[in-house]
């Protein structure tokens, strides 16, 4: 799945053009590295979106194409 189709889907961001945005400007990172919206997300990686000064870090535990807004955080745990 999609960075910012993933971003949107676990409600991380609550729009896919904001995330896109997002990764177009470089406030999300994943495993460490700059990310495109298009990058394949998998199991396991580990997600940090910068919101001005702060930062908060994701690892995804499970992806999944639609979501229910009750069970959209089980997608992910947070880091930090």
């Amino acid at each position: 799945m999609r960075l910012d189709k993933f971003l949107k889907v676990s409600r991380i961001i609550k729009r896919r053009t904001v995330a896109a945005d997002a990764c177009g400007s470089e406030y999300i990172t994943v495993n460490g590295r700059v990310a495109k919206a298009s990058y394949n997300v998998k199991e396991g990686d580990i997600i940090t979106v910068t919101y001005g000064s702060r930062k908060a870090s994701f690892r995804v535990k499970q992806i999944l194409e639609t979501q229910s807004k009750e069970k959209a955080a089980e997608m992910y745990e947070i880091v930090e």
